[in-house]
């Protein structure tokens, strides 16, 4: 067979606790979001846009739901005779086998799937994040650069710099230092978890990470830093769109909330950079007489007979007689009652809101609630997360 110019791997098997109930019995990157969404589907959209048709999915943590989304891949037009997408969980054969250790371990017991398109460069990229990325100018700015190792960086607000690993560089963007989390950050570059790597040198790390017994095998931990150290040709590439990492509970609901509004701060209504998903259809929703519906996204299957402001619900949502819903994300299947009052909350799928209840706070300064899937909630909870 022949060979593909780059491909890439995609590392979807984050358990994603700070996102608690919500990621009990399912992998982050499988989450709900935007109403007809999964997470994973911007990243996979984006290789799409981006003309990657390889696209090898590393799967871990409660894969069951998300092998079965994915698929064939096409949805995303990445059913592919040789290449398309692949569903890559650990596995175990005639030597035994082991769970992925972390990040750089991942791509590493997949070198024999990535070796089989003998790639020139491969792309590491997060299935839980929210953006819209052309890999094309990353890939021509890595080239252009002569670099070896590219990272695609974004300029956050210096109060949360420290929560994220920060790039140092000089004024042609080499990177010169790399720091993880530092609680007094130099500059305000963040790492995007976005990686170009030119493949040969790359899996020559791997192999040498691997076989260092007190690795943390994690691309930010490990590979980057020892690169550095090799003096490695590696410059950041400064994206200047719209990044969410969706990890908190917090940073989901802002994601979801940016959607909404005249001019979002993240447009899903965007001809030109479609966000492609592989959910079944559903039937048209349905606002009664009394249903109202403001700023809102509301998708199939839905039934609103209350009062919808400022909120996004996912498909078959039912909201009763006299609720009102606010500032609020609903996830697929939910039944809301009459006399309901959601306020900044996220309700998860399959969940049952039985009539009067009370749910969240109003208070732009409390925290945001959080009910699990499959709940049956029949009483006044403010409590928050």
């Amino acid at each position: 067979m022949g060979s593909k110019k780059w491909i890439a791997m995609l590392l979807a098997g984050g358990q994603g606790t700070r996102l608690g109930e919500l990621t009990e019995t399912l992998a982050k990157p499988a989450v709900p979001f935007g109403g007809k969404y999964r997470i994973i589907d911007f990243t996979l959209s984006n290789c799409t846009h981006s003309g990657i048709d390889t696209v090898g999915v590393l799967t871990q943590y409660e894969p069951h739901l998300l092998n079965d989304y994915v698929g064939n891949g096409r949805a995303w037009d990445l059913d592919r005779n040789f290449g398309g997408v692949t569903v890559l969980p650990p596995y175990w054969g005639k030597d035994g086998g082991k769970w992925y250790k972390g990040t750089a371990n991942a791509v590493y017991q997949n070198i024999h799937y990535i070796n089989q398109y003998n790639p020139e460069y491969v792309l590491v990229i997060s299935g839980d994040h929210i953006y819209k990325m052309d890999y094309n100018r990353l890939l021509e700015y890595h080239i252009e650069k002569g670099s070896q190792a590219t990272i695609a960086v974004i300029q956050v607000p210096w109060q949360e710099a420290s929560r994220f690993g920060i790039m140092n560089t000089s004024e042609s963007k080499k990177i010169l230092e790399f720091e993880e989390k530092p609680p007094f950050p130099k500059n305000n570059l963040a790492s995007m978890g976005v990686y170009l790597f030119n493949w040969k040198l790359l899996k020559q790390y791997l192999i040498q990470d691997e076989e260092d017994a007190t690795s943390s095998n994690d691309f930010g931990k490990n590979i980057i830093p020892k690169m550095l150290a090799d003096r490695v040709n590696m410059y950041a590439y400064q994206f200047n769109g719209y990044w969410k990492d969706v990890g908190t509970v917090r940073s989901l609901w802002e994601a979801h909330m940016d959607l909404l509004g005249d001019t979002p701060a993240f447009s899903l209504n965007d001809s030109r950079w479609n966000i492609y998903a592989g959910n079944a259809n559903h039937p048209p929703q349905f606002i009664s007489a009394e249903g109202v519906v403001k700023q809102s996204l509301v998708n199939e299957g839905c039934s609103i007979y209350g009062q919808v402001e400022h909120s996004i619900l996912s498909y078959n949502v039912q909201v009763g007689y006299g609720s009102i819903i606010n500032h609020s994300v609903i996830m697929p299947d939910v039944t809301i009652g009459n006399n309901v009052t959601i306020n900044r909350a996220i309700i998860a799928s399959n969940t049952v809101i039985e009539d009067g209840a009370v749910i969240g706070s109003a208070n732009e300064h409390d925290e945001i609630t959080l009910i699990g899937d499959n709940q049956r909630i029949s009483f006044q909870l403010k409590e928050v997360l």
